[in-house]
């Protein structure tokens, strides 16, 4: 007979799987959701695109363009992610999203976590109930500081977890 200790061991085990956070890991309150809950983790793998473009006194500036990503379930790619900022999964289902809070990455060769509001849907599929998008534990993808072409693109590979939460 199993015990309801044994049943909590398990779910323990098993929420930062479900989740994609570590046990007891607090997220920066910038982009803290409460009251929505976890319901799909996806690993991103791509690219960060940056564009050079005139920047504070018209120096030219490296400029976030757009991503291009793959997104991976248990090493499987099962969808994409690119401008907009849009996710795509194959299944039909797409959210596009708008970021409403940032925070550092780990160190400053690495893209800021985020939260992103969604703002639109196509299709339904597994994300059709997705209100908010968490970006965490990212790798990469941050490119700053000047640039000498306009107009040039540069790419900085990048991984990270996306988060994608209903209410």
């Amino acid at each position: 007979m199993t015990s309801h200790k044994t049943h909590l061991a398990v779910f323990l085990v098993a929420l930062p799987l479900l989740t994609g956070m570590a046990l007891g890991e607090v997220l920066p309150e910038s982009i803290q959701a409460p009251g929505l809950a976890p319901f799909l983790t996806l690993h991103a793998e791509g690219v960060q695109i940056y564009q050079c473009k005139p920047g504070p006194g018209g120096k030219p500036t490296w400029t976030l363009r757009e991503p291009i990503a793959s997104l991976m379930r248990d090493g499987v790619t099962v969808g994409r992610h690119f401008a907009g900022p849009t996710w795509e999964l194959a299944d039909g289902g797409r959210v596009q999203g708008q970021v409403a809070g940032r925070a550092p990455g780990a160190t400053s060769a690495d893209a800021p976590w985020l939260k992103l509001d969604v703002t639109g849907r196509e299709g339904g599929g597994l994300l059709g109930e997705a209100t908010v998008i968490q970006r965490v534990h990212t790798h990469g993808g941050a490119l700053e500081g000047g640039c000498e072409t306009p107009g040039a693109l540069r790419g900085d590979a990048y991984s990270a977890d996306y988060v994608f939460l209903k209410r």
